[in-house]
């Protein structure tokens, strides 16, 4: 059950840089890059709701579940 991560989507709708989301984050570039490659094994909720505030998004916008046998 793999979790998509649509932050380079999300990024580029906003046409903002991951270095632009750290700074104001406040997250590391790497771990800002780890979550966005999906290599990410947790995220908090106090990050995530930073996140979607600074992208004006929901979570949903960012994260999808893709179950086995799915086409997508």
């Amino acid at each position: 059950m793999p979790v998509r991560v649509a932050l380079d989507d999300m990024l580029h709708d906003r046409r903002m840089t991951l270095t632009e989301l750290s700074e104001r984050v406040d997250i590391t570039l790497a771990n800002l890059s780890i979550l966005k490659t999906g290599k990410a094994k947790a995220i908090r909720f106090s990050t995530l709701e930073a996140i979607c505030r600074v992208l004006d998004c929901q979570p949903g916008d960012l994260l999808s579940v893709t179950f086995e046998g799915d086409e997508t």
